[in-house]
């Protein structure tokens, strides 16, 4: 067993303010999908200035934050907020969902697409490889919170993690995620991207890729308490809303290079 770093989840005390270090990774995110963004931009499109870039930037991470923040309302715990609305502005308390930011993204993007004469895909094949940077950050962020651990396990690496009331050892189940959905993912697109690729099919791998990790991890990662398993008692809610994500992701990369081959496709 490997004992748990205690490190304090609030990164600066300022007294009234405290700066949280899983607050903290949503700005290593955004940061850092910046920065790659910059160094692909004149690939992606040469007359595209940095403040474009920056107003791109400023919209998806919009997304991601409220997307996130409502998906988990609807998805997660849904009768709770219903009893008590305004616990919805409570976002200290945490409570954010990936497949929520994924729609919020998805949103912004069409919105900002519209007004810049980009297709919906166009910018999503852009996005895509960058998304892994903040997916990474944020389950060090949960590592670091003591947060969404996993089964119980007498493996090498289990660990005890202190918000635990029964204090067993277990799966760092963040740190598993951090490894897929963060290096493993990024690699993938990354050099997935570097060659041209037909439309839909970076946005369709991440779709694929994603999904499947995330479903793998699942298995070995204690359900939300409020939730359990569904289905029967065979999957969770972050199970199900993957399958979709694997499918459709499936169906992009097949139909982008089926229309690629196509007589007189461009």
């Amino acid at each position: 067993m490997l004992p748990y770093p205690q490190i304090d989840p609030v990164a600066l005390d300022l007294g009234l303010i405290k700066i949280h270090w899983y607050g903290l990774m949503y700005l290593v995110g955004i940061g850092g999908a910046w920065l790659l963004a910059s160094r692909r931009l004149a690939d992606f499109d040469a007359s595209w200035s940095k403040e474009k870039l920056s107003d791109l930037v400023f919209w998806v991470a919009m997304g991601v934050i409220l997307g996130g923040r409502l998906g988990y309302v609807l998805f997660y715990d849904f009768a709770a907020y219903i009893v008590e609305p305004l616990k919805i502005l409570r976002v200290w308390e945490g409570g954010m969902s990936f497949h929520g930011g994924l729609l919020g993204v998805m949103l912004a993007t069409w919105w900002f697409g519209r007004r810049n004469n980009k297709s919906f895909f166009q910018l999503m094949d852009f996005i895509a490889p960058l998304v892994p940077i903040g997916l990474g950050a944020g389950r060090i962020g949960n590592f670091i919170n003591a947060e969404l651990w996993g089964k119980a396990t007498d493996l090498p690496w289990a660990m005890v993690f202190p918000t635990d009331p029964q204090q067993l050892a277990r799966h760092p189940s963040q740190l598993y995620q951090f490894a897929l959905e963060g290096l493993a993912l990024f690699a993938i697109l990354w050099f997935y991207s570097r060659r041209p690729r037909p439309t839909m099919a970076v946005s369709g791998m991440f779709a694929l890729c994603y999904g499947i990790f995330r479903f793998i991890v699942e298995f070995v990662r204690v359900p939300d308490a409020q939730l359990g398993y569904l289905a029967g008692g065979w999957l969770t809610m972050g199970q199900i809303l993957c399958l979709p994500m694997v499918l459709g992701g499936l169906g992009l990369v097949a139909y982008a290079y089926k229309r690629q081959a196509a007589p007189g496709a461009a």
